[in-house]
């Protein structure tokens, strides 16, 4: 048992148990799907009762072995859900306590998927959303995303669902801002621009808010565009404390986008180097790359790592990024040390892998509690 891991997490715990979150006020946008989350089947031995297909590789070795020849694989569907990487990260951020505004494709009339969020907190729909066919294995999830209508989140529908005086009143009461999915959201390099020239530039900040940005699997995008985006990035740092995070296959592409030079090629790169890579190459206030058993970042020059809560067999995985993210914001947005941050976003996604949803404050508690009881070791 590692004795600074067990004092990490406690350091965490109490941080957050004393500190002040409601009230605090967080805007997040845009994106929004439906999502339909299924188990491949491997082999059915009765009517009720099936053995699924358990890792990518498997999934992906049995679609190869049909080249030329079509095979049927069987989906069982298990629930479905809210979707999207801004929903997911918000509706952790209200079960957390923040009060919450969410603005994205929920649907008009409100899809019923979106209910729940629109309990916890103030959401603002602007179009309708997306639908994503989500694959679980134990390692990963295949996400399968139908975007037709995703095509209008765009300035002129965030305008017309709030006014512009609307929209920068706002933003200069809020405390965190996230705004994710960049890679689906084909007008979101322009919604950002016109933030940065429009709303942030008439704002005068007592204390610059926390900005963050998710990109989402950009693989699909052109380097070109991911580099224009990055660069967009940059711009909000000032204006706010601008944080980009990453999961490891991000921060490859991030990484390659930006031309960097390192020890070995970008996807084999060590978590502390890429990540410090990184940091340096953008200059702006944070960056975070959370692979599945670890998390490192650099936030205001300060770089950090720690291990998280793995588990080999999570019973959902669909979203646990976005509850990283969550939990990692929450200790931002509380200006906790970099290394309780880490910690706070590896426990909410731990416990949402574990549980198949986001946890309260009160239970992210206990969780940490039982983290630390079993750092090392393998638990449920």
């Amino acid at each position: 048992m590692s004795v600074d891991q067990v004092k990490a997490i406690m350091r965490a715990k109490d941080a957050i148990s004393s500190a002040k979150v409601r009230g605090t006020q967080a805007v997040i946008g845009f994106d929004g799907f439906v999502d339909e989350i299924s188990e491949a089947v491997d082999k059915r031995t009765s009517p009720d009762t099936y053995k699924r297909i358990e890792t990518i590789a498997e999934f992906g070795e049995r679609i190869g072995k049909a080249a030329g020849l079509s095979t049927n694989i069987e989906l069982v569907p298990k629930v479905i859900k809210l979707g999207g990487n801004g929903p997911i990260m918000a509706n952790a951020l209200a079960a957390l306590g923040l009060d919450v505004t969410y603005i994205g494709a929920l649907g008009r009339p409100l899809h019923p998927v979106f209910r729940e969020l629109a309990l916890k907190a103030r959401v603002i729909s602007i179009a309708q959303p997306g639908h994503t066919d989500a694959l679980e294995f134990s390692d990963g999830t295949i996400m399968l995303g139908k975007l037709e209508s995703i095509k209008n989140i765009n300035w002129e529908s965030l305008v017309t669902a709030i006014p512009l005086t609307e929209m920068i009143d706002l933003f200069s009461r809020t405390e965190l801002i996230a705004t994710v999915n960049w890679t689906m959201i084909p007008y979101m390099t322009e919604i950002w621009q016109h933030l940065i020239d429009d709303v942030f530039s008439v704002i005068n900040y007592d204390e610059p808010p926390m900005i963050f940005f998710d990109l989402s699997d950009p693989e699909k995008r052109s380097p070109d565009e991911i580099a224009e985006a990055l660069r967009t990035i940059q711009r909000f740092n000032g204006p706010c404390r601008a944080t980009l995070g990453l999961n490891r296959k991000e921060a490859t592409q991030v990484a390659e986008a930006l031309g960097l030079r390192l020890s070995y090629d970008p996807a084999n790169a060590p978590l502390d180097e890429i990540t410090k890579a990184i940091a340096e190459n953008m200059d702006i206030y944070g960056i975070v790359v959370h692979p599945l058993d670890q998390a490192a970042c650099v936030l205001d020059g300060v770089f950090c790592i720690a291990d998280g809560p793995y588990t080999a067999h999570p019973r959902l995985t669909t979203g646990a990024g976005d509850n990283f993210n969550a939990g990692f914001c929450l200790g931002q947005v509380l200006n906790l040390y970099p290394k309780d941050c880490l910690i706070l976003g590896a426990a909410t996604s731990g416990f949402y892998v574990r549980y198949e949803y986001s946890p309260s404050l009160s239970e992210l508690l206990d969780f940490l509690d039982l983290w630390a009881n079993n750092v090392g070791r393998e638990f449920a």
